[in-house]
């Protein structure tokens, strides 16, 4: 096979919107980038797909770390054999690792081993933070979220599905999900 020379393609997820994405990739020279504002847990983001459909043999992508591609170990697999297998090298560079299709099963090895890890440290961080949650309750510190709606806009919300509007359509002028429509729904108030 000819050896080509493909584009450097980046891959940035955040996980809100708050979060900056230019941080992640800020000083590695790219031809093309793919942002996702999502959580890495649905593996159907949107960027990551029209990467994977942008992506040719030759191409190098490159991703700040393996939990922005993947977050569990089982997906990071996943994606890098998928592209790898089709002659697309990736690049992780906080753990300064590459992996090219023709990896050595000591490269197999890192990619294991390094992806367990973040998802372990993933698994701390929640755990920190539900017990951070649990403390903060116990002081009388702890708020929660901030409703979506107020008091007025609830017993409205009421009135429109006791009159037989859409659901969906309720939703959707008041900007919520149907999901948080249902909630406050079955809330007693």
């Amino acid at each position: 096979m000819e050896n080509l020379k493909g584009q450097r393609v980046g891959y940035v997820r955040v996980s809100s919107y708050d979060q900056n994405p230019e941080r992640q990739l800020d000083d590695v020279l790219l031809d093309r980038t793919f942002t996702d504002k999502a959580s890495g847990k649905d593996t159907r983001r949107p960027q990551l797909q029209a990467l994977t459909a942008f992506v040719r043999v030759g191409d190098t992508l490159i991703v700040h770390s393996m939990d922005r591609l993947a977050r569990n170990l089982d997906d990071l697999r996943r994606i890098v054999r998928t592209l790898t297998q089709r002659g697309i090298r990736i690049e992780f560079v906080k753990e300064h690792l590459i992996f090219s299709g023709e990896d050595s099963p000591m490269a197999n090895l890192m990619l294991s081993v390094m992806g367990a890890f973040a998802e372990f440290e993933r698994a701390l961080i929640r755990e920190r933070q539900r017990e951070g949650i649990a403390l903060a309750k116990q002081r009388g510190v702890y708020r929660g979220r901030k409703p979506s709606l107020s008091d007025s806009e609830i017993t409205e919300v009421r009135r429109r599905v006791a009159l037989g509007d859409k659901k969906a359509h309720i939703a959707r002028d008041f900007a919520i999900s149907r999901e948080t429509l249902y909630q406050y729904l079955r809330a007693k108030h």
